[in-house]
């Protein structure tokens, strides 16, 4: 682990939650999917499964995705201006089988406000380490979509949406065709 895990899983969520915007249109279309996204980055506390909260998710995205082309000072303004915006105040909590972890806005805050604020955490975890390069964009020509590279030699080119394996099948196909030639 590089960094302490509600880093990883904030800055994981983030870039999937930034990816829900993409090329291949809406990833969340309603309030189902705002459930299961909800579901699958684990996230607690308050949801109420509305529209207008699925509104505020979605309002959320662009302004996460600004870091992904910003430098260094941009990022930072953007981090500071989301948690001031929150009103937050970083506090060690433990719930669930969770060890203790930072919170900065109360379990009842709405969804979009912790959204963006466990973002902004993860995300000055990485200004902090001086880590800002671990955030890519995917490498495959057709692909908007944005990673986080976690891994330990800083490797990772493409994101989770099949772009590696399309590179890969692309390339050999260039290769059985430069052989036949």
């Amino acid at each position: 682990m590089l960094f302490a895990h509600d880093t990883e899983c904030g800055l994981l969520a983030t870039a999937a939650l930034v990816n829900t915007d993409g090329a291949d249109g809406e990833g969340l279309p309603d309030v189902t999917a705002l459930d299961a996204f909800f579901t699958a980055y684990g996230w607690s506390g308050r949801h109420e499964r509305t529209e207008a909260e699925l509104r505020a998710v979605r309002a959320l995205r662009p302004r996460l995705r600004r870091v992904w082309h910003a430098e260094e000072d941009e990022t930072v303004e953007i981090i500071n201006r989301l948690l001031r915006d929150a009103s937050a105040l970083p506090q060690l909590i433990r719930h669930d089988d969770h060890p203790y972890h930072l919170h900065a806005v109360p379990r009842d805050a709405p969804l979009a406000t912790r959204m963006a604020v466990e973002a902004a955490m993860a995300l000055a975890d990485l200004v902090r380490s001086g880590e800002l390069s671990r955030l890519r964009r995917c490498a495959h020509p057709d692909c908007d979509n944005v990673l986080v590279d976690l891994s330990k030699n800083r490797s990772r080119r493409f994101c989770e949406a099949g772009c590696g394996n399309r590179a890969a099948v692309s390339a050999y196909r260039a290769r059985k065709a430069a052989s036949r030639s």
